[in-house]
């Protein structure tokens, strides 16, 4: 599964294909339809696919000269589970981190509170 989110995250670590990512979100798309907004030649945003597609984000068919290209969403939903795991652990520490620093500053707050005590407790003298 890690190589597999591996080839996701590299895909979407370039611009343009996540260009081409949220507009495949909208729907589906001809390659020259997905070209035409972006500063590139052809064959650079063909490029781009092909990673997008090895990565398992984007598949397309082709009917006649037209390819169509369509968003796979099983590949970002294997991506969201690894980050709702990594966020679900993380919680678990934090909140471990806080009851620790809850007692402790609990303890040293009662001990600042006894030790203000005994200095305030006027003395007696019989």
């Amino acid at each position: 599964m890690l190589n597999q989110l591996d080839d996701v995250f590299h895909a979407l670590a370039d611009p343009s294909r996540r260009a081409i990512v949220e507009r495949l979100a909208e729907g589906e798309a001809s390659v020259s339809e997905l070209a035409r907004p972006l500063p590139m030649s052809l064959p650079a945003v063909i490029q781009h696919l092909q990673v997008l597609e090895a990565s398992g984000l984007v598949s397309s068919t082709k009917a006649g000269r037209v390819r169509t290209c369509r968003l796979d969403l099983d590949a970002l939903d294997r991506a969201q589970s690894w980050f709702q795991a990594r966020r679900a652990d993380w919680n678990q520490r934090l909140d471990r981190l806080g009851e620790y620093l809850g007692g402790a500053q609990g303890t040293a707050a009662n001990e600042h509170r006894a030790a203000s005590t005994e200095r305030q407790a006027p003395s007696r003298k019989h």
